[in-house]
């Protein structure tokens, strides 16, 4: 299976785990059809791999067309593989193989003979099978991805989404852009329902550690209305940093090949999020300037999360939110619209708590 060029390898593109203690490491593909608008997001996760606690095991949920939702879990650690060094990672549940077959990335042909439960997925590869016996209900999906943007300028080394310092293990979670924008040809069969699709966008992140924030928010859009090299990530959660906590935000821009970054050391960033319904987000560095606001009237999708005590439904998605943004840059001493962007296929969502009112920054 190839791999992206290396200018488009981000770093945490590989597996964290360092073979002891409490830990999780999750995956997050997106892909958004240009034709209905239509989303699929297939989040992976593993928990505790060394398997000695009552939470260990793996999971692959799926966000569906009008935020529906399907779940499979995978309580046999061993039955889980990934990469050190690059990305890729997978699950078997039941397969032709014998018991003592070690799980491993299979070629496309391989997998769709011989795995009826499972998945895999690289940087350029996102494939799987899942049936639930209680609804009937099954997804089976195999798409290829070309990426074109990693986490930064395309012609300059990727960048780390929190910086030089997540490389160091202090951090409560670790969060990774592992594709800010690709495009994705293949299908998805969703319940008896095939989509087809060629050069849908794309996207892809991860996170590693023990838990998640106690408290976050999340935008994520690569599909505007006569945008089509635009990409928006951002988010902000109250994280552990040692033996403290802090609320920190960020909001990256990818746009006609070039990075736009607003993170704490290098701009101002507010926000103001409701507990649901309303994302609002500003941010400043001396040479530009983002406003983004994300709505929407849907109840959402509860979605679960790691916490200290396994998966729980600690999250609420739509990919259906209206989106504005804004981008501005420093002209002749003052700041001038340089792009104004619209979308209806926003990611948006809010998590942990207490959510006792709308969160401002501080």
């Amino acid at each position: 299976m190839s791999n992206p060029p290396i200018k488009l390898r981000t770093p945490h593109s590989g597996y964290h785990w360092d073979g002891s203690g409490r830990f999780f490491e999750g995956w997050y593909y997106r892909v958004t059809l240009p034709t209905d608008g239509n989303t699929f997001a297939f989040m992976y996760s593993i928990e505790d791999p060394a398997g000695d606690t009552p939470i260990a095991g793996g999971a692959a949920q799926i966000l569906g067309p009008d935020d529906t939702y399907f779940i499979r879990t995978f309580p046999d650690v061993k039955k889980f593989w990934a990469w050190q060094d690059i990305l890729g990672l997978g699950h078997w549940g039941k397969t032709n193989f014998s018991k003592s077959e070690t799980a491993q990335f299979l070629t496309p042909e391989e997998f769709d003979k011989n795995i009826h439960q499972g998945y895999q997925a690289t940087s350029t590869l996102n494939q799987g099978k899942l049936f639930d016996p209680s609804t009937g209900h099954s997804v089976k999906w195999q798409y290829e991805i070309t990426p074109i943007y990693g986490w930064g300028n395309t012609n300059a080394p990727q960048q780390s989404t929190a910086g030089w310092l997540s490389s160091l293990p202090i951090f409560e979670p670790g969060w990774q852009i592992l594709m800010a924008h690709g495009h994705a040809t293949g299908y998805i069969e969703w319940q008896n329902k095939r989509y087809e699709f060629i050069n849908a966008p794309a996207y892809s992140e991860k996170n590693w550690g023990r838990s998640f924030p106690k408290k976050w928010f999340w935008f994520n859009c690569n599909l505007f209305e006569n945008h089509p090299t635009l990409a928006l990530t951002a988010g902000g959660g109250r994280r552990g940093v040692l033996w403290w906590e802090e609320s920190v935000a960020m909001v990256g821009i990818h746009y006609q090949e070039k990075f736009y970054e607003f993170v704490p050391w290098n701009a101002k960033v507010s926000w103001e999020i409701s507990p649901w319904g309303r994302w609002q987000m500003h941010a400043k560095t001396h040479h530009h300037e983002v406003t983004l606001t994300g709505i929407t009237n849907r109840p959402g999708l509860p979605l679960r999360a790691p916490t200290q005590d396994g998966l729980k439904f600690v999250c609420r998605d739509t990919a259906y939110g209206d989106l504005t943004l804004t981008l501005r840059e420093k002209k002749a001493g003052r700041f001038q619209d340089i792009l104004n962007a619209t979308s209806q296929c926003c990611g948006l969502e809010v998590g942990g708590g207490p959510w006792d009112g709308t969160w401002h920054s501080t």
